[in-house]
């Protein structure tokens, strides 16, 4: 079985879409298919206003079509509303082939930030976008019910996984000299993560946050007090996780909060609001705790068990979420001629 999947989020970007496909490329064939990608390399690209670590790509139905014309898929997958992914709807459309879709990003919200658009224009764009597919995935039940609730169709539960192998408690101490205890973030240093909520909180010890971002120099001359330590990877990611005291987590518009699991993944306790995304992803009192004072959170999840974060965290696994994914193309497909809507 061959899938063609569309994705405006690649690399070099960091951030959980691409973290997300990468691992499913890696458990595509253990699972029973071939995965194939049309992304922006290859093509003349431009930096996403207000965020020029993005770059969309110049791109046409007609590309598509060369692209499909060589790949040959069975299925084809839209994993971004970008250019690429609208080129691929469109190229579709045309040609009479079904596909599925994937809603990853808090597109209206996420506009709405940084433009004078209203959020309803944008679930009216989004309703547009996937109700045209055979089935959209969403990340988590209670974001399967809000896209419902905004008019999407035949939509899928596709969670996530974790990569418990390089992700897992260590003996380790990044932060010999900074006062106890650690609160960390990991994660895009961008407006939509809502740092400054973690940021202002009165906790003691220290704040750390990991990753870059276009907000990284405002925040890094604003809270002068907190450390930012710019990107990591691989192993010094997972050491810089180890060696927090608690996970915090700001977001009010993740769909699902990869971080958190990589968090719990290496025994830390998480804390973040009670919000889509982490109230899916956390255990509330056991593994984190979820609430609307995320002070209160914080200094809550110093008191949980480390050794139970990762126990709950290896629920989770990359080939499940492979699985899970194939499973949803081959039954949206099915009879898809009869439930998308032109």
């Amino acid at each position: 079985m061959r899938i063609l999947l569309a994705t405006d989020a690649w690399k070099p970007q960091i951030n959980g879409v691409v973290n997300t496909y990468l691992n499913l490329e890696r458990e595509a064939a253990a699972e029973g298919f071939d995965l194939s990608f049309l992304t922006p390399e290859g093509f003349r690209t431009l930096p996403l206003p207000t965020y020029d670590e993005i770059r969309l790509a110049l791109i046409r139905p007609s590309d598509v079509a060369e692209r499909v014309d060589y790949a040959r898929p069975d299925f084809i997958h839209i994993a971004t509303e970008g250019p690429i992914g609208l080129a691929t709807r469109a190229y579709c459309l045309k040609a009479g082939r079904p596909f599925t879709t994937s809603y990853h990003t808090r597109f209206p919200e996420y506009v709405a930030a940084r433009a004078p658009v209203p959020v309803s224009w944008g679930y009216g764009f989004e309703r547009w976008f996937h109700n045209s597919g055979v089935g959209v995935m969403a990340a988590s039940l209670s974001l399967c019910q809000e896209l419902a609730d905004h008019g999407i169709r035949r939509v899928h539960l596709w969670s996530r996984g974790v990569d418990l192998d390089l992700f897992r408690p260590r003996s380790v101490d990044r932060f010999p000299e900074l006062p106890r205890p650690i609160f960390l973030y990991a994660g895009r240093v961008a407006v939509e993560k809502n740092l400054d909520a973690f940021l202002d909180l009165d906790l003691p010890g220290t704040k750390v946050i990991v990753g870059k971002g276009p907000q990284l120099e405002e925040l890094r001359n604003r809270y002068p007090d907190a450390v930012f330590t710019g990107a990591k990877f691989g192993d010094d990611l997972a050491e810089h996780y180890a060696s927090a005291d608690a996970f915090v987590f700001p977001s009010l518009t993740d769909t699902f909060g990869n971080v958190l699991l990589e968090a719990m993944a290496c025994g830390v306790p998480t804390a973040a609001f009670n919000v889509t995304g982490p109230k899916d992803v956390v255990e509330n009192g056991r593994v984190g705790i979820i609430g609307d004072d995320l002070r209160e959170a914080a200094l809550g999840a110093l008191k949980l068990d480390r050794s139970a974060c990762r126990t709950y965290a290896e629920r989770f696994s990359w080939a499940a979420c492979a699985r899970r994914f194939r499973d949803i193309i081959v039954e949206a497909n099915s009879g898809s001629s009869d439930r998308r809507d032109g």
